[in-house]
């Protein structure tokens, strides 16, 4: 709403201007000069806000660029203007290549700049004052992350700090999947999205929208690797695929289940757990039982003992794409048997 009251204000303060500029112009405007300029006034800044309007979807990054481009396109021009003073020439003949030259060099100025922009960090929107002592990470989150959920607890631990930065193509992609007529869709869309809120509640965590869009790139993991370049930053995802694809362009990437797997605990052939049978196994006579951080451990002999706790020795470990899983024994057997036959 604050933009519709400036725009009105807008109006109303061009009407008046409108007004003014016409009870000037009265000597060359014969009949009603005052009306000539309120509606001058009132027509020009309707256009303006129509204008204002039709470029919302501009991108800043794209127009200061250009702006870039205009004023150094402008500064070489003045400067090969002030080389023909040198030579002897017709003022008519050295006014057309004045002209010319500005025409040419402001074009070509804008159009390199636009097409380079990526090239370099001089743009307004990227220029970064900072304290060289101190280390301001960028972290870009990506869908998969904050549909995952782990990031809110991590990032509350302190264990990764930095700027965390939401593109808004991933958000949109995120209200897109939670407005989906799938139901699972849907559901994991509305988490990813009540996950980002209760991120961005956390005052001691700096979330921030990012407004760029490459409308030229149609893949958002495309996009992401394209962001995270300009910005410098990294990108913090679960996805094996955008992991592989940043990776291979230099792109920095920290992956959630990277971390996770190098904080499950370590077990070794030859040590000994303490575990609950909780349900059979596959195989014959086989129990299963879990760790606390969910990995599998299969237990050899062990179905009688189900809902018990028993003290195992690990044979082996197998590492799958699916997770680990660990192969034990009952490291007394006979123990176990003798209080079968008791019972």
């Amino acid at each position: 709403m604050t933009l519709w009251y400036i725009r009105i204000f807008f109006v109303i303060l061009s009407t008046v201007v409108g007004y003014y500029a016409g009870a000037m112009l009265e000597p060359f405007v014969p009949y009603h000069a005052e009306l000539f300029g309120i509606t001058l006034g009132f027509g020009g800044s309707l256009i303006v806000i129509f204008l204002e309007m039709a470029m919302r979807r501009a991108s800043i990054r794209n127009l200061s660029a250009a702006v870039f481009g205009l004023v150094f396109g402008f500064f070489m021009a003045w400067l090969l203007t002030n080389v023909l003073k040198l030579i002897p020439l017709d003022p008519r003949i050295f006014l057309t290549l004045q002209m010319s030259l500005i025409l040419i060099f402001c074009y070509l100025g804008m159009v390199i700049a636009m097409r380079g922009k990526d090239e370099f960090n001089l743009i307004v929107p990227y220029v970064k004052f900072m304290r060289q002592d101190k280390k301001d990470d960028i972290l870009i989150l990506d869908t998969s992350v904050i549909i995952d959920g782990r990031i809110a607890d991590i990032v509350q631990t302190k264990f990764i700090e930095g700027r965390f930065v939401v593109p808004r193509f991933v958000l949109k992609e995120l209200q897109q999947i939670a407005d989906s007529q799938d139901s699972l869709k849907r559901n994991r869309g509305r988490r990813g999205l009540d996950i980002l809120h209760k991120i961005q509640k956390d005052t001691h965590i700096d979330v921030i929208i990012h407004e760029e869009d490459f409308l030229e790139i149609p893949d958002v993991d495309a996009k992401l690797v394209k962001l995270a370049k300009l910005l410098t930053g990294k990108i913090l995802t679960n996805d094996f695929n955008l992991n592989k694809i940043a990776s291979l362009q230099g792109v920095q990437v920290l992956n959630l289940n990277d971390l996770t797997g190098a904080l499950k605990p370590v077990v070794l052939p030859g040590e000994e757990l303490e575990v609950k049978i909780t349900k059979e196994g596959k195989e014959y006579n086989q129990g299963v039982a879990y760790l606390d951080d969910g990995t599998m451990i299969v237990v050899d002999n062990t179905r009688h003992l189900i809902g018990k706790n028993v003290t195992v020795l690990v044979t082996s470990v197998l590492q799958t794409s699916a997770g680990r899983m660990i192969f034990a024994k009952l490291e007394q057997p006979e123990r176990h048997n003798q209080q079968k036959g008791r019972r």
